[in-house]
């Protein structure tokens, strides 16, 4: 079938149609003030998607959102810890002045100040992290507080609840707060024991069309948070799912959690009861019943513990990237060692440029990633950094074994991390992320040693590289989209 030629009246009604399309889109764009690098690769992708690339961005495409913090909340948790800061204001004067200006950065950009754990415990892989959850739920007596990315109805998950609701039924109060997205296979069904037992539970950013004006399918809560009695806490990636425990799985997920207990918990505490107000809609400036009878029941002078611990907190409802700025500066710290770890790689411009700097003043800088992760173009993404990072002296493994799925960062003997970021844009910029920032050699020995633990699963990747052309394209192509993973 031959189709007939356009007249160049039409020629030039679509030309000008195109044209204005382009020009409206890249005003849209232009006006969120992002990077530029990020701006320009979303208006070349949508300038080839005549059309349809408007409804691209305004249904993924970055935005802002607000999202007030609770600050009775907040004043209160810190009234409560008299001992505790002063503890900090003493073991401060004799930290390192690098510790302390990260420490009052991450301050400053999430607002959360520096608090103490009377114990931190570096728990490997989803059988011993679930078995402290676990037993820290059936321990609990007043309340357990629960936010997770993925939550699945497995045999992991129905365990869960099924705990879950015993201890409801026990007169304990259960909060459950779900990511609309990564837990999208929670049905009703799942969870009608659940309402029935009397647990709250509330699901974060609604993917369904036409439960907001612009949709907010883009932006996910991708905290892991535990809380029992406000007393211990835990965060960091694994989530709840079979994927993550070997019991069950021998290629199940390699991950890294943390627990914590003393006045540290308050700052986990307030991160999910803000994202709890959040996401089931309650007004910030009157708090409801059940969050105002929860606040005389958080722990009050909590006794200074010894391991100083900041919980770092970010998402697209700021611009100051807290903890995209907590890992640049503690890389730039370094004076020996930075060994991060990390299942999706894909560094912006601060990041890559820290790790290449320390690299090149003598630090020994690590990096672990998975020799192939769940999204082959992350992959592909990661791998285009390789030889620019070993040509700086960076050290580059990839874990064989199975998924690797932990976030962690050990610098020097003095400061390691642990969260539920990754090192890429969408963890620094679009997602609610949390992380904990242990000071001092309490989780940094542990860590370092965990790290070292894995690289014997690992292979290095060696200098020069030997690819095919058709990978190395790959993997650049891969690359021109990293402002958009």
């Amino acid at each position: 079938m031959i189709l007939p030629e356009l007249s160049h009246e039409w020629k030039t009604g679509l030309s000008l149609a195109w044209s204005g399309y382009i020009a409206v889109l890249s005003v849209w764009i232009v006006m969120q003030k992002r990077a530029p690098v990020s701006t320009m690769s979303w208006i070349l992708s949508l300038a080839l998607l005549p059309f349809a690339g408007f409804l691209i961005y305004y249904f993924l495409g970055p935005q802002r959102l607000k999202k007030q913090r609770l600050k009775r909340l907040r004043s209160r948790a810190i009234g409560q810890a008299p001992a505790d800061l002063t503890s900090l204001r003493d073991a401060a004067e004799q930290a390192p002045p690098a510790l302390r200006q990260m420490a009052a950065l991450g301050t400053a950009a999430c607002g959360l100040p520096v608090s103490s754990a009377t114990a931190a415990e570096l728990l490997s892989g989803g059988a011993a992290t679930f078995d402290a959850i676990f037993e820290a739920i059936r321990r609990a007596r007043d309340h357990i507080h629960l936010e997770y990315y993925i939550f699945e109805p497995d045999r992991t998950g129905t365990a869960l609840r099924d705990l879950l609701i015993e201890r409801a039924r026990e007169g304990v109060t259960v909060r459950l707060l779900l990511d609309a997205l990564g837990s999208k296979r929670i049905g009703r069904r799942f969870m009608a024991p659940m309402v029935a037992a009397g647990i709250e539970v509330a699901l974060f950013h609604d993917t369904r069309i036409g439960r907001r004006l612009r949709p907010v399918t883009n932006y996910r809560t991708h905290r892991k948070i535990v809380v029992c009695d406000g007393r211990i806490g835990f965060t960091g990636g694994v989530n709840i799912t079979d994927e993550e425990d070997g019991r069950i799985r021998a290629d199940a997920y390699h991950d890294a959690h943390l627990r914590i207990e003393g006045s540290a918990v308050r700052w986990l505490q307030t991160t999910f009861l803000e994202d709890w107000t959040y996401a089931t809609g309650a007004d910030p400036r009157r708090l409801n019943e059940s969050l105002d009878a929860l606040l005389p029941r958080l722990p009050a002078h909590e006794r200074a513990g010894d391991i100083p611990v900041q919980i770092v907190t970010s998402g697209p409802d700021s611009m100051l990237e807290a903890i995209h700025r907590i890992h640049v500066a503690a890389i730039h710290s370094a004076s020996q060692r930075a060994w991060l770890t990390t299942p999706y790689f894909v560094p912006g411009e601060p990041a890559l440029m820290a790790l290449t700097s320390a690299a090149l003043r003598g630090v020994d800088v690590r990096l672990l990633v998975p020799r192939r992760s769940d999204s082959l173009i992350v992959s592909a993404a990661a791998r285009s950094y390789y030889d620019e990072l070993m040509a700086a002296g960076v050290k580059i493994w990839e874990y064989k074994a199975r998924m690797l799925h932990s976030k962690t960062l050990v610098v020097d003997d003095q400061c390691a991390m642990i969260g539920t970021a990754n090192f890429d844009n969408r963890s620094f910029r679009l997602n609610f992320e949390v992380c904990a920032v242990i000071y001092g050699p309490a989780l940094a020995g542990p860590l370092a040693a965990q790290f070292e633990t894995d690289l014997k699963s690992a292979a290095q990747v060696r200098n020069p590289r030997r690819q095919a052309f058709v990978r190395r394209l790959g993997d650049a192509t891969a690359r021109l989209f990293s402002p958009l993973l």
